[in-house]
């Protein structure tokens, strides 16, 4: 019986020991609490602070990546004009002249997308792959002239940022063809193509007399109705004008700024033309700006305008580029 209660004893001592020094009590929790938190909460702001940073400089990253890719597209585009119209040529084409300046200033010969500006506005000559016939099944390749145009566009569309994009439209003739059978829309049963012009698609005209070319060209009229529309190309462009905080616009000697230069316009794009150089050659020079801040705010367009504090967010780009080809006239 001794015996069985010193089992007993050695047993219920230990438990009843190790019961009472189980749990935690109330000040070791709170005390155990706050400890976490003060560890916790500079670790949590470092990880949002890195994840910030890094949601930035990607910003950054994409938008000199565009830049650049959309700066290549545009001289390569260029690298194969014949004329490239100045800020005159372009009102002419616009209507926005008097007719004693632009014969055919009444009337606007380009498309007009909702605030958008052209900038760029040139003719090029663009190769069409095996498109005559020579014999039988012999072919070979050609080249036809078409216009281009490039605009910068700030508008309130939610489809795109609140900063401005730039868009491209282009029309191009046909390749004359006798054996055509099918009539292009907006010409005549009697004008054979394979493959047709695109409507609204005349060619310019050389052989008026006494005048200059830049006349010639700017006198230039389209077939309007035109089934093309300007296509988006880069987007977050900075939209901000120089009334704004953004920086001038600046060009070479013998080149002239498009669009002229005024306290509304926008520099995020913006182009230097030589229309008709010593050796008959147009020339261009080309700016571009992107807008980072706009890819991080995107719902107040007021935050996100340069400033030279945050010029990093607005990575820029330019190139000159001197027309392929050249036009022959009297």
């Amino acid at each position: 019986m001794n015996i069985l209660r010193w089992l007993l004893s050695t047993q219920l001592k230990p438990s009843h020991k190790q019961n009472k020094n189980s749990g935690f009590t109330l000040i070791e929790l709170l005390v155990a609490m706050l400890i976490a938190f003060l560890v916790i909460t500079p670790l949590l702001s470092f990880m949002i602070s890195i994840l910030n940073t890094d949601g930035q400089e990607q910003a950054k990253s994409t938008s000199e990546q565009e830049i650049k890719a959309a700066l290549d597209y545009i001289t390569r585009d260029l690298q194969q004009a014949i004329y490239i119209y100045n800020a005159t040529g372009i009102a002419c084409l616009s209507g926005t002249v008097d007719t004693n300046t632009c014969p055919n200033a009444s009337t606007n010969q380009l498309p007009s997308p909702t605030n958008g500006v052209p900038v760029l506005v040139f003719w090029k000559r663009e190769l069409i792959n095996q498109a005559i016939t020579i014999t039988g099944t012999q072919k070979d390749d050609t080249f036809v002239y078409s216009l281009v145009a490039y605009y910068l566009i700030k508008d309130t569309s939610t489809t795109w940022s609140n900063a401005a994009r730039i868009a491209r439209w282009e029309i191009k003739d046909g390749v004359p063809n006798t054996a055509a059978t099918v009539t292009c829309p907006g010409f005549a049963a009697t004008d054979k193509y394979l493959p047709c012009p695109d409507k609204g698609f005349k060619p310019f005209d050389l052989s008026q007399k006494g005048i200059t070319l830049q006349a010639k060209m700017n006198s230039w009229t389209g077939g309007g109705a035109y089934s093309q529309d300007p296509v988006v190309l880069v987007d977050f462009i900075d939209q901000t004008t120089i009334a704004q905080g953004a920086p001038a616009a600046t060009c070479s000697t013998n080149f002239s700024q498009v669009p002229v230069a005024a306290t509304s316009v926008r520099t995020g794009f913006y182009a230097c033309i030589n229309s008709v150089s010593a050796d008959n050659r147009s020339a261009a020079e080309v700016y571009l700006r992107g807008n980072a801040q706009a890819r991080l705010i995107q719902n107040d367009e007021t935050k996100v305008r340069y400033a030279q504090s945050k010029s990093s967010y607005f990575p820029s780009a330019n190139i000159k580029v001197q027309g392929s080809s050249f036009i022959f006239t009297k």
